[in-house]
């Protein structure tokens, strides 16, 4: 009646082949084109700060927060499934000053303001790319960016942050842009929370 069950299963390969199972069936795509048009339920993330890679305790509450967005979605309520980044620039710039082995705020002007908030930027988009891979092998569902755009985007600011360059958006290509207007904010640009219709609640 059962099949047999191991007594040491492979959790990792399970995990795996779920995920590749919603890839194939587009499990996510089809579940958003079923509730679009019903009512809607916004969920706000209060997000993790792209400074670092994920840890346990970010995964805790990225799982609760998935987990309640999917409650709502069964209910069929239409969601945007806006992700998020939290940008704040202080712990970004002290993990930079510590890469670049600086001791004190002084060291910031000599070195250069440019060039090191260019540093910060290029850091938020490295994590902003990881965490997402993070998250996504996690499982939760979310309107990510795509990761390879996001280190994209890094190299460029990188390698001259006066030049323009064209990235995809929700609503298609966006371009020109220039490199050197990027701000934090813009590096993570699902972090806004301002959207065309409004949430019937907002939650962090």
């Amino acid at each position: 009646m059962f099949r047999p069950v191991s007594s040491k299963p492979d959790l990792v390969a399970q995990e795996h082949e779920v995920l590749t199972t919603w890839h194939e069936r587009r499990t996510f795509a089809r579940l958003r084109a079923q509730n679009a048009g019903n009512e809607r339920w916004s969920f706000l993330d209060g997000p993790i700060t792209a400074n670092n890679p994920m840890g346990v305790h970010h995964a805790w509450g990225r799982a609760y927060k998935d987990l309640f967005q999917r409650f709502w979605a069964m209910q069929g309520r239409d969601q945007r499934y806006q992700n998020g980044f939290d940008c704040q620039g202080l712990w970004v710039e002290v993990n930079v000053e510590k890469d670049l082995g600086f001791t004190s705020k002084r060291d910031i002007e000599a070195y250069g303001i440019a060039e090191f908030v260019s540093l910060c930027k290029q850091r938020v988009l490295t994590y902003a790319a990881r965490q997402t891979e993070q998250s996504i092998r996690l499982g939760m569902w979310m309107d990510w960016n795509d990761p390879v755009e996001l280190r994209r985007l890094r190299d460029l600011l990188a390698e001259n942050p006066s030049q323009e360059a064209t990235t995809t958006g929700r609503t298609g290509p966006r371009s020109p842009t220039r490199s050197n207007s990027w701000s934090v904010g813009w590096a993570c640009p699902r972090s806004a929370a301002a959207t065309s219709r409004s949430p019937t609640r907002t939650t962090t």
